[in-house]
């Protein structure tokens, strides 16, 4: 008991202490807390405020005894104070209330002063405010006038570069806004309306931009359109220029030859350019058929005709600008794409001179346009820029020419281009573009030209042939006479003995073709005038064209001529006879062209005419054809044959188709008297030959069946015929048996038949000395087996007479022996 007494004893002795430690604290945060709030602003109390009720519970109620407490304390301190302080509170009061009496007088005293005061200065201050005024005027208009002095020069500069931007005066204005912003408007700067002035330059200078680009527009289509008269102008006073060359060569060069002078040494070249500032006078002058109106015509240059100004401004624009390089640019790539639109050719442009002379007067005008700039400027246009151009149009210019002087097919447009090439490539010489390859492609214009000679000359010859009467020239007088040797050279002394009429041997066709080919070198000489080539090269260009003449055009003519089937024998003779004649003349034609060129024909690279060659081809070609239409014509004759293959005895005499082909072939040999003796002795014996060929063909046609031995009879007497016209020497010239030789093979295997010589033609079959050596074993076997089966025929008709059945047998059994024996020699020959 009196242990858990103690026990209790002691917890409560513990519980007391800890209950005074928790007040001790709480009256110490309490006293915390009310120092915090009489030294902390009112606004801030809350916080602390709310701190009180975080606590322990209870504790405000402890918190607010603890204020009253303290609230109370203060109380007694403000009264003590106010205790204190009481009488003097009350001693200050008293003096107060004696120093407001005298405030008050002395308040009346100073209203009553400055009423007077005020009064009495009135007029003063109205006469200071007015003298304050007018200072003030004064001091502002000499403020005025001296900042008027400073924007005065602003402002008759801004006038200024609004006069030259409406008188289009860029170049000024870009200096006048220069000018602005550099010197004046700095002065002024801080001024509205110069702020507006420095903002609106920048904006004057973009519309300077844009229309001295505008101008630079207007210009490039201008010489676009001025480009073709500024070439043309450019070209004429090459051509001028070459033209009075030309006439100091030709003077230099008279009396070397009779025949019409061609220069063949190319005028001296100068500098076109030179020539274009020269007066028109000068050349005129030298010009006897000039005119006065060309005298005194005024030389217009590319800046007469081009107002090159728009091109300045705008360079010194951009210049001052600093898109000089922007500008360049600009104008090189918009050049280069009129450069462009130049070198496009008309479509139609091949048909007439005057499409190639706006074509190329276009492409001088342009690019002496491009020479002035060159030399105008600075830098605009650059010599490699103007090179580069050059060489891209020079391409272009080669490949247009090419084609379209392929579809030419006029010489003389041809030569008319040839021409305008050599003035514009002087006309560009001269104002120092390279034109090498302009000469290189005149060759190439040269082939072309002699090809569309070649074909007009072609229908020259055409013509002649067709007009042709291919019979011999007569000649009534010697006027006469001497007008076909003055176009032909022909020389015959028998001929030239004979009195008048007579007739010249060869036909009208031989002296027109000799012309025709003079005037075809003079056609061609024409061309290589002012080539600027040696008399050599001139010489040489004029032999190959007059070859290709000979060789391809007049050879083709002929061997066409020949073939056409309206040609008869009479025409084909001749044609052999006029080659002849034309062959000997080549020489002369030689010594023509020596004569026009003053080559000598002993030069070591001179080329030869290969006239003969032709000629004698053309006179092959017709002793072919005449061959042909010989062998042609015995066809016509054999066609109309009309053999009874079954008679049974012949008529005794020759059919008449073969009497009439003899016939047709001796009247036809007799023609053939003209002709050179081996031609006419060689148709002869083709003649001969084919017509026995032909008949040993009819004998054994495979769609012959049968034949009796009165159908060989009658062949034979046709035969007899032909040994007879061939024995009769139809053309001279024949030795011995020659002739009759053609018909041997036929005469031996109708002789085989008549003797009925079986016996001899097989024991010396095989023999040189046989009497039937013509006659092979496949020919004999087919002519035996349609005899053979006509003999068979025949007997089945006449089977009534029994007589003869046993020589009929036995002449069948000869047959059928032979036979045998021919199968077994013709497969021996093919084994």
């Amino acid at each position: 008991m009196d242990s858990r007494h103690g026990d209790c004893k002691d917890r409560q002795t513990s519980t007391t202490i800890m209950a005074e430690n928790d007040t001790l604290e709480c009256v110490t945060e309490h006293e915390r807390i009310l120092q915090e709030i009489e030294s902390t602003d009112t606004a801030c109390v809350g916080p602390t405020l709310r701190s009180i009720y975080d606590d322990q519970p209870n504790a405000h109620k402890r918190f607010m005894e603890k204020l009253d407490a303290r609230i109370r304390n203060h109380d007694r301190e403000i009264e003590k104070m106010c205790n204190f302080h009481h009488q003097g509170f009350v001693d200050a009061i008293t003096e107060l209330l004696k120093v407001r009496a005298d405030s008050e007088k002395l308040m009346g005293q100073v209203t009553d002063t400055n009423r007077r005061l005020q009064h009495a200065g009135r007029e003063v201050t109205s006469q200071t405010d007015e003298v304050i005024h007018c200072r003030l005027q004064q001091r502002n208009m000499v403020t005025t006038v001296e900042k008027l002095q400073l924007c005065l020069p602003v402002l008759e500069m801004y006038s200024k570069l609004k006069e030259q931007l409406e008188s289009k005066r860029h170049y000024a204005a870009l200096k006048t806004m220069e000018q602005l912003e550099k010197v004046y408007i700095p002065r002024v700067s801080q001024y509205r309306f110069c702020q507006i002035m420095a903002e609106n330059l920048p904006r004057l200078r973009e519309e300077i931009k844009e229309i001295s680009m505008s101008d630079l527009k207007d210009f490039l289509e201008s010489i676009r359109k001025h480009s073709d008269k500024v070439g043309e102008m450019a070209m004429r006073q090459a051509q001028k220029h070459r033209t009075f060359n030309s006439a100091l060569t030709k003077q230099a060069c008279l009396g070397h030859y009779t025949k019409p002078v061609y220069s063949v040494i190319g005028p001296t070249h100068a500098h076109i350019h030179n020539a274009l500032m020269r007066d028109d006078d000068d050349v005129d002058d030298e010009d006897e058929d000039g005119t006065e109106e060309e005298a005194d015509e005024e030389i217009l240059m590319a800046h007469d005709l081009v107002d090159f100004s728009p091109v300045y401004r705008c360079l010194h624009i951009y210049t001052v600008l600093g898109n000089r390089e922007t500008f360049e640019n600009y104008y090189r790539k918009q050049r280069k794409k009129q450069a462009r639109l130049v070198l496009q050719p008309q479509g139609n442009m091949h048909e007439t001179v005057e499409g190639y002379t706006r074509y190329f007067n276009q492409i001088v005008g342009f690019f002496v346009v491009e020479d002035h700039i060159l030399h105008a400027t600075r830098g605009l246009v650059t010599r490699p820029f103007t090179d580069e151009l050059w060489n891209m149009a020079l391409s272009k210019i080669i490949a247009v020419l090419r084609t379209h002087s392929s579809y030419c097919d006029d010489p003389d447009l041809v030569l008319d281009l040839k021409n305008l090439i050599v003035i514009f490539a002087d006309t560009l010489q001269g104002y120092g573009f390279p034109v090498n390859r302009l000469f290189d492609l005149l060759f190439e214009v040269r082939d072309q030209y002699n090809e569309t000679l070649l074909k007009k000359w072609s229908l020259v010859f055409r013509e002649i042939f067709e007009l042709d009467n291919y019979s011999p020239i007569p000649v009534e007088t010697e006027e006469e006479y001497k007008l076909v040797i003055s176009r032909f050279p022909f020389h015959d002394a028998e001929i030239e003995k004979q009195d008048f009429p007579k007739k010249l041997p060869m036909s009208q066709s031989v002296p027109q073709i000799y012309t025709q080919v003079k005037e075809f070198i003079y056609a061609s000489l024409k061309f290589s005038e002012s080539l600027h080539r040696s008399s050599t090269e001139i010489d040489d260009m004029l032999r190959k064209s007059t070859n290709l003449l000979l060789t391809r055009t007049l050879n083709s003519c002929l061997q066409n001529h020949i073939k056409k089937p309206h040609i008869g024998l009479t025409e084909l003779v001749q044609i052999i006879i006029n080659t002849t004649h034309l062959e000997q003349a080549c020489r002369y034609l030689e010594d023509f062209i020596t004569n026009i060129t003053n080559v000598s024909p002993e030069t070591v690279h001179t080329t030869r005419l290969y006239g003969l060659s032709t000629f004698k081809d053309a006179r092959h070609a017709a002793e072919g054809e005449i061959y042909t239409k010989l062998n042609q014509k015995i066809d016509e004759f054999i066609q109309l044959a009309d053999y009874d293959w079954n008679m049974a005895e012949s008529d005794g005499r020759a059919s008449g188709y073969l009497m009439d082909l003899i016939n047709f072939l001796r009247s036809t040999f007799q023609v053939f008297t003209h002709l050179p003796g081996k031609v006419a002795q060689t148709a002869c014996m083709s003649a001969c030959k084919h017509l026995s060929t032909s008949l040993m063909q009819m004998l054994l046609d495979t769609e012959l069946k049968q034949i009796s031995m009165g159908a060989i009879q009658q062949f034979n007497l046709d035969v007899i015929q032909c040994e007879l016209f061939a024995s009769s020497e139809p053309v001279p010239g024949f030795q011995g048996d020659t002739l009759q030789m053609a018909f041997i093979d036929l005469r031996q295997l109708l002789d085989l038949f008549l003797v009925w010589d079986w016996s001899t033609y097989l024991a010396d079959y095989g023999q040189p000395t046989s009497k039937y050596l013509r006659v092979s074993p496949a020919t004999a076997l087919a002519l035996l087996e349609k005899v053979y089966k006509g003999m068979k025929d025949t007997s089945k008709k006449n089977n009534i007479f029994s007589q003869f059945r046993k020589n009929e047998r036995d002449k069948q059994k000869l047959i059928e022996t032979v036979v045998k024996q021919l199968r077994s020699l013709v497969n021996l020959m093919s084994s």
